[in-house]
Parts: structure tokens; C-alpha cells; sequence
């Protein structure tokens, strides 16, 4: 896995908290970058003050802004991509995101059961779309997908 594979897009940054998990595993692992989108000024201030403080801003890009322009700009490929935002708009996020995935790379998507998150689900549980996925039983659910780069 090159370096640029361990890049990680996240949709949905709110006030940084998965976005700290997210940059210490990057930590952790010596490598890697996170990238985050928020459309809130207010909770794009406040992620770039927390992750500061945890010491761990030179691992992560907080962009501000609307998702489908900013994640636009990550370049690939990408190893994990945490789907968290709105959830009507993590499908075209994904879609978005889809043509700089790596091979391999784990998708995310939050809240998997709620009912508008319906048609994200259908798309990466179809594998005519590229995508082995399962169902991850907590809370509100987890879709667990692997890319394979069909």
C-alpha cells in the first residue's frame, strides 16, 4: 500500500470527535492523512480547536464547506472513507468519492438504519456496484463495505 493509500476522507466532521479517533490511528500507524468536510463554520472552528489541542492538526485537513466541492478536491487514492454527514447525501458523497478509492479500501457509512440512508445501503449491498458490505449491529448501524476496484 503506497502512502496516498492511507489517505482518509470523512464526511461529516461535526465537532471532530470520530475525526480524533480517525488522526490517531493515523498517528498510531506513522502514516497517513485525514481529510474532513464540515459545512457549519461553527463546528469547523471548533474540530480545528479539538484537534489542536489533542495535538494532532498536522494529521488532518478540516475543509469548510459543502461536501460534493470539498471532498471534490481530495486527491486519491483513498484507504477509508467515513460516511457521517447528512445521510441523503452520503450516497452521492460516495459516488464522489468512488473513482479514487483504492482497491481494498473500507467505506463506512454511519446510521445505516435510518430510513434515509435506505438507498446508500442498497447500492453498496448490490456487488454489481463494486462493493462487498455488511451490516455492523450497533447503535443506529454500520455498513462495513470493502471497494474491490471492480
Amino acid at each position: 500500500m503506497s502512502v496516498l493509500e492511507r489517505t482518509v476522507a470523512e464526511f461529516g466532521t461535526s465537532y471532530g470527535i470520530s475525526t480524533l479517533h480517525l488522526a490517531a490511528a493515523v498517528r498510531d500507524n506513522g502514516i497517513g492523512h485525514v481529510v474532513t468536510t464540515e459545512l457549519s463554520r461553527t463546528k469547523v472552528e471548533a474540530a480545528r480547536s479539538t484537534i489542536e489541542a489533542a495535538g494532532l492538526g498536522d494529521l488532518v485537513t478540516v475543509l469548510e464547506g459543502d461536501a460534493p466541492a470539498t471532498l471534490g478536491t481530495v486527491s486519491g487514492p483513498i484507504g477509508l472513507a467515513l460516511l457521517d454527514g447528512w445521510k441523503d447525501m452520503c450516497l452521492p458523497v460516495l459516488r464522489l468519492l468512488e473513482d479514487r478509492l483504492a482497491p481494498g479500501a473500507l467505506v463506512i457509512g454511519d446510521d445505516s438504519t435510518f430510513a434515509s440512508t435506505s438507498d446508500y445501503v442498497a447500492y453498496v449491498r448490490d456487488p454489481g456496484h463494486g462493493y462487498v458490505s455488511v451490516d455492523f449491529p450497533v447503535e443506529d448501524g454500520m455498513e462495513i463495505s470493502c471497494w474491490t476496484g471492480r
